[in-house]
C-alpha cells in the first residue's frame, strides 16, 4: 500500500509516503507559512504519488465531528490565515482518496501506539512539549475526541514556590503551556532551553509542572503508558525528575507496578522520536482506507 501522511505543524510541514507496516519511504518537510503558500507545496507533493489514502494530524484547535458544518477546518487558531481555514475539504477537492484527520498530537499517540512505546497497548497519552503543549489521548483502540479534542496544555497548575514567572499563555497566563512551554523557558531564564546546563534551576521548575499533568493524566485516564515528546523533552535530564516528582505527587495512592517500581518504563520516550507525528498520520490514513474516510461538510470560506 502507499499511504500518505501530513504532519502538519505550527511551525513546519511534513509530507511522507508510507506503507502498512508503518515505513516511511519518502518525505519532504517546509515552514508553514499561510495556507495559499503551504497547501500549495503538499498539493504538489501528492499530485503524481498515487498515494490510497492520507491522513493528517494537524495543529489546532480543530473540528473533528463530523456532523458540523466547520467539520475538517482549523477553528481558532491565531496564527495568521489559518482559522476557519478549510483544511481538509481543500485537500479532498485535489485528491479523491479516503482521509483521516485528528490533532497532531492524537497522531503522534497513534503512532506511538501502532509502531512505537505504546505498541499492543490499549491506551496511551502523548505529551508534546515544545513550541507550545499538547495532548494526544489513545484509549480504547482509537484516539480520543469529545466535545472537541483534549487540550491538556492547557490546564492549570500548581505554581512552583520559588518561581514568579507570571505565565505566556495568551489565554490563562499560567496554565501548563505558559508555565512549561519552550518559550515560556526563554522568556523565564532569558536562554532557550537547549543553551541551560543539565544543572540549572530551570529544569527541577520545569519537571514539577510536567510533573502536575503528568500526575493528572493518571488519575483521570489511567493509561497504560505516558509519552513524553516534543523539543523540550530532548533535555534527557528531565525524565528522572518528572518521574520522580510523579511519585511524590501520587504518593503511593495508585497501587500499580508500573508506578512504583518500573516508573521509567511507564513515562517514556517516543520510540518513534520526532517522526512520531507523521507515523501517526500515516495510521490515520491506513484506517481511513481501512474504514472509507469520512465525508467533508465545508467551512469558512473556499
Amino acid at each position: 500500500m502507499r499511504i500518505g501522511a501530513i504532519e502538519a505543524g505550527g511551525t513546519k510541514f511534513v509530507c511522507g509516503i508510507g506503507n502498512e507496516e508503518g515505513k516511511i519511504e519518502d518525505r519532504i518537510s517546509f515552514p508553514t507559512e499561510r495556507p495559499d503558500e503551504t497547501i500549495p507545496k503538499v498539493i504538489s507533493y501528492f499530485a503524481d504519488a498515487q498515494v490510497e489514502a492520507i491522513g493528517i494530524g494537524s495543529f489546532g484547535p480543530i473540528d473533528l465531528r463530523p456532523d458540523s458544518p466547520a467539520y475538517g477546518c482549523i477553528t481558532t487558531t491565531p496564527k495568521p490565515g489559518w482559522a476557519q481555514y478549510p483544511f481538509l475539504g481543500k485537500l479532498k477537492r485535489h485528491f479523491a482518496v479516503p482521509f483521516g484527520w485528528d490533532t497532531d498530537v492524537n497522531a503522534a499517540a497513534l503512532g506511538e501506539a501502532a509502531w512505537g512505546a505504546a505498541r499492543g497497548l490499549d491506551s496511551c497519552i502523548y505529551y508534546t512539549i515544545g513550541t507550545g503543549v499538547g495532548m494526544g489521548v489513545y484509549s480504547g483502540g482509537r484516539p480520543v475526541h469529545g466535545l472537541v479534542h483534549p487540550e491538556g496544555g492547557h490546564v492549570p497548575v500548581r505554581r512552583h514556590p520559588e518561581d514568579d514567572f507570571p505565565g505566556i499563555c495568551p489565554f490563562h497566563g499560567d496554565c501548563l503551556e505558559g508555565m512549561a512551554a519552550g518559550p515560556a523557558l526563554e522568556a523565564r531564564w532569558k536562554a532557550p532551553g537547549h543553551r541551560l546546563p543539565p544543572g540549572h534551576p530551570a529544569w527541577s521548575i520545569e519537571a514539577y509542572y510536567i510533573a502536575q499533568a503528568v500526575a493528572g493524566a493518571v488519575l483521570t485516564h489511567s493509561p497504560q503508558k505516558i509519552v513524553l515528546g516534543g523539543g523540550v523533552m530532548q533535555q534527557r535530564q528531565l525524565f528522572p525528575l518528572i518521574r520522580e516528582e510523579v511519585k511524590r505527587i501520587l504518593n503511593g495512592y495508585v497501587q500499580a507496578e508500573e508506578l512504583l517500581d518500573k516508573i521509567g518504563e511507564y513515562i517514556v520516550q517516543p520510540v518513534l522520536g520526532t517522526d512520531a507525528g507523521l507515523h501517526g498520520a500515516l495510521a490515520l490514513g491506513l484506517q481511513a482506507l481501512q474504514g472509507g474516510g469520512a465525508d467533508f461538510a465545508s467551512c469558512g470560506s473556499s
